[in-house]
């Protein structure tokens, strides 16, 4: 399959009259159901961020390439057609390298932003100088009907704390988009993203975290992190491939385990005051 820019039914893609600030980087593989809501919440963010949206099917074997096609007649939609499979974190960084905004907003395919999400971080971003920005979660069922149950993140996270777990949802990251091309993902047999904002986060600073729900996140036990012992096992890989010796390895592990399991369980006792804290 070759790059595909045309708008639906072949026609040209229409211009973009704005520049975008931000690009919102999409991957999609076999989305059909999920598809649409994701990218109408990322368009809702355009009445107050000027955006495109780089979407990236992945092979898709299902109809997301007809819904990518559909929405790109919209005129702020980069279509791209890998021509093999890149997985999630190789069609990120190719949407990376084609974006043209100053920020890159991550969102995949089956999970959503509410309004006014990019707004937000760009304000928190003045407010509060850093190079990465994220937000808070609420989750949602594998049909998408909302649960209650959020998923609070800290103001600042530092590197530190970011070793002890992942507090840094992918789909609720924005940062610019320099630091992106400097710190690609790699390495899809572990969670690439953590290996990602670990990198940035001990070279460039502290993260900047909104405390709001603005990542509507999807449950699925059919995805890369679904099974909690495979999830666990990519972990373990992230701080090998970070460097770390065995023993330090074992600690940042160890403290992985209890705040995860301390996560999930304070979502179910404490409904919409889980923390990542």
């Amino acid at each position: 399959m070759a790059e595909n820019s045309s708008g639906a039914g072949g026609q040209g893609q229409q211009p973009v009259t704005d520049a975008p600030l931000v690009s919102v980087v999409m991957p999609v593989y076999n989305a059909q159901k999920t598809l649409r809501k994701a990218l109408d919440s990322a368009l809702m963010q355009a009445k107050d961020v000027p955006l495109e949206i780089v979407a990236v099917n992945d092979c898709s074997r299902d109809h997301s390439m007809d819904i990518l096609r559909e929405y790109s007649g919209r005129g702020r939609i980069v279509l791209l057609d890998n021509p093999s499979s890149l997985g999630a974190g190789g069609s990120r960084n190719r949407a990376v390298r084609e974006a043209k905004g100053k920020y890159v907003a991550f969102l995949d395919a089956d999970d959503a932003w509410a309004e006014g999400k990019l707004k937000k971080q760009l304000e928190a971003l003045k407010r509060h100088p850093g190079v990465l920005c994220c937000t808070g979660r609420e989750l949602m069922t594998p049909a998408g009907v909302l649960t209650g149950r959020v998923i609070h993140v800290r103001e600042r996270i530092t590197y530190r704390q970011l070793l002890t777990h992942n507090s840094i949802n992918c789909s609720s990251v924005m940062l610019l988009r320099d630091v992106a091309l400097r710190y690609p993902m790699e390495h899809e047999d572990s969670h690439e993203d953590y290996i990602t904002w670990l990198k940035i986060l001990k070279d460039c600073g502290d993260a900047v975290g909104i405390d709001e729900p603005l990542l509507q996140y999807r449950l699925s036990a059919s995805g890369k992190s679904g099974s909690k012992l495979h999830s666990a096992a990519m972990t373990f890989r992230v701080y090998r491939y970070m460097g770390f010796g065995p023993v330090r390895c074992a600690a940042c592990f160890v403290s992985y385990a209890v705040h995860g399991l301390w996560k999930y369980l304070s979502s179910y006792l404490f409904k919409g005051k889980a923390s990542e804290r």
